[in-house]
């Protein structure tokens, strides 16, 4: 079989939800044609009755919230809660065990170089090396509930019900309804927003927060609309700095253009309603942020991500950077896993055919996450929305500028988007508005179309859990879909928890075999408390050095951990000579 046909069968059956979407996209638009849409009486009595819900906005956003976690709770037999598995998981997962224990960081451990692990710092402090939101989010749900997916849980939830409050400021109430509805079904319940520990909410939901300011102040400069555009900084400034910059920028433009324009309020509102109290809280933010930073790297301007990445990294983050000098590795696994991030980015930045391809790659991510098939058919009315709808051209500017601020950078996954998640979904629910008025030979093809895109969000909900069942294949790690979320390291948890449950404190020794792949199979992370940990996680090393590391964890009992052997073999640790 021609490889271009056994290519296109396999994306078929790794994908095939995305095919079955876009057969009911093509079903609706044949129905539509024959104003025979399936279920109309339904669609129009439940749109009726979302209107008159959406006209109560506080509980319209209230109840956004509570459908997600209603939502989620409900799909918890089959989608128990993940175990961790992505490098970034366990970064963040530090952070939060850190912040819940009371601490911004932790001390240098002696053994340090046994335990290297990736995406956190061990010197000048044992830390992780990201903004700390998401971190925060963790430690909120361990100390609330006793487990950190219970931070990703109310996060998500939090984040529906601010888009929802966001796309009331842009928006007719039934529509900014319907926006936070299909951010539930897209976002709120089967992606890894809501079932990792990877982020996502915390970024969505000071984007939301700061582009549900704008149009509010806009109609009337008031304080509350200040501070709640301030918080929404503060969140993006400690999740997604980058890329919340870039939407603040926009939007700082907007408002500034707005403020100092023909219809802008006098000089003496601005400054005592917007000026003095945004100055006030921007300079608290970078004052705690660089008060942490100092904690972590030892300098207020320092960031975490800069310090833990000098010593290992080499791959440029944007598209003008250049490889950094090779570096020397104590461990293969981390030279293997840094290695694959030179080889991954580095061609497609050297050429215009890579940078198209590194272009390209964003996209298909950005659509098979965010829209697929039943989303995208709004977007057809973008050249239409773009020209006609003047009060959404602010909402477009900031997106304009956060978009390429996206461009610039070589890397991409969902969650960098995340600070315009709710302008997305703004420009969606637009463009089902323009598609619900459109009309071909006299009929009622739109407003069919229009009423069938949630009908096809809802019945892919359906879709999806019977999918499961049936053992239908899921995609790969990337590029991410919107109801696909891999099952974690089930191997480590396993081994953890058989370790764990064992008398007395255990070390776990680690040994990979030479094809090992250290992307999405990292084994070596820790607790913050490292000495007070039940379990301790380890590399091995050569003689004398494993010597050192079995003299200091003397009061444990060593294992040697196979981690590529299938099961994972656990076994005593043989003496060293």
């Amino acid at each position: 079989m021609p490889e271009p046909v056994t290519l296109a069968l396999a994306l078929v059956i790794l994908y095939s939800l995305v095919v079955v979407e876009i057969l009911l996209v093509f079903l609706a638009m044949r129905s539509a044609r024959g104003n025979s849409g399936p279920g109309r009486r339904w669609l129009a009595s439940a749109e009726r009755w979302l209107g008159c819900l959406a006209a109560r906005r506080r509980v319209s956003v209230a109840a956004v919230g509570a459908l997600a976690l209603a939502g989620r709770a409900l799909l918890a037999p089959a989608l128990p809660i993940r175990e961790p598995l992505i490098t970034d998981e366990f970064s963040y997962l530090l952070a939060a065990d850190t912040f819940a224990s009371g601490r911004l960081t932790n001390p240098p451990h002696p053994m340090w170089k046994h335990l290297e692990s990736i995406h956190t710092l061990q010197q000048p402090t044992y830390m992780s090396m990201y903004q700390p939101a998401q971190g925060l989010i963790l430690a909120a749900g361990i100390r609330l509930a006793g487990h950190p997916w219970a931070g990703v849980y109310f996060s998500a939830a939090l984040m529906c019900a601010a888009i929802c409050w966001m796309l009331q400021g842009w928006l007719p109430p039934r529509w900014a309804l319907l926006g936070g509805l299909l951010v539930v079904l897209r976002l709120g319940l089967f992606g890894y927003w809501m079932n990792s520990y990877w982020g996502g909410a915390a970024p969505a939901i000071g984007g939301a927060l700061v582009l549900g300011a704008l149009p509010r102040m806009m109609r009337k400069l008031r304080l509350r609309y200040t501070l709640l555009m301030g918080l929404g900084a503060a969140i993006l400034a400690a999740s997604r700095p980058y890329e919340g910059g870039a939407l603040c920028l926009g939007v700082g433009a907007v408002a500034l253009a707005w403020m100092f324009g023909k219809r802008g309020p006098p000089l003496r509102s601005s400054l005592a309603g917007f000026f003095l109290p945004m100055g006030l809280i921007l300079s608290l933010m970078a004052i705690s942020i660089g008060y942490y930073f100092s904690r972590v790297t030892g300098s207020p301007f320092r960031l975490p991500e800069v310090v833990q990445r000098e010593p290992y990294a080499r791959a440029p983050i944007f598209l003008w950077e250049t490889a950094g000098p090779e570096l020397s590795y104590r461990h293969k696994a981390l030279h293997d896993f840094y290695d694959w991030e030179m080889k991954e980015v580095l061609p497609e930045i050297q050429s215009v055919p890579g940078m198209i391809w590194n272009a390209l790659k964003k996209l298909i991510g950005a659509w098979l996450f965010y829209l697929g098939p039943a989303l995208t058919v709004p977007l057809l009315f973008l050249p239409r929305i773009v020209k006609r709808d003047r009060r959404l051209r602010a909402l477009l500017i900031a997106g304009g500028v956060t978009i390429v601020a996206l461009a610039l950078d070589a890397w991409f996954y969902a969650h960098y988007a995340a600070p315009i998640a709710g302008l997305l979904f703004a420009v969606i629910v637009q463009g089902i508005r323009h598609l619900r008025v459109w009309r071909r030979r006299r009929g009622e093809e739109g407003l069919l179309l229009a009423r069938a895109i949630p009908a096809i969000c809802v019945a892919m909900i359906a879709v999806r859990l019977v999918a499961q069942p049936l053992g239908i294949r899921f995609p790969p790690a990337w590029p991410m879909t919107w109801y696909h979320t891999p099952e974690g390291n089930v191997g480590r948890a396993r081994v953890l928890a058989s370790l764990g449950a064992m008398d007395g404190k255990q070390l776990a020794i680690v040994r990979y075999q030479a094809g090992h792949n250290a992307v999405m199979n990292e084994w070596v992370y820790n607790r913050a408390d490292i000495d007070g940990a039940k379990v301790v996680w380890a590399r091995e090393m050569d003689a004398a050095e494993n010597r050192q590391l079995l003299q200091y964890f003397h009061d444990r009992r060593a294992w040697l951990v196979e981690a590529d052997e299938t099961p994972p073999r656990v076994s005593p640790y043989p003496p060293q000579p």
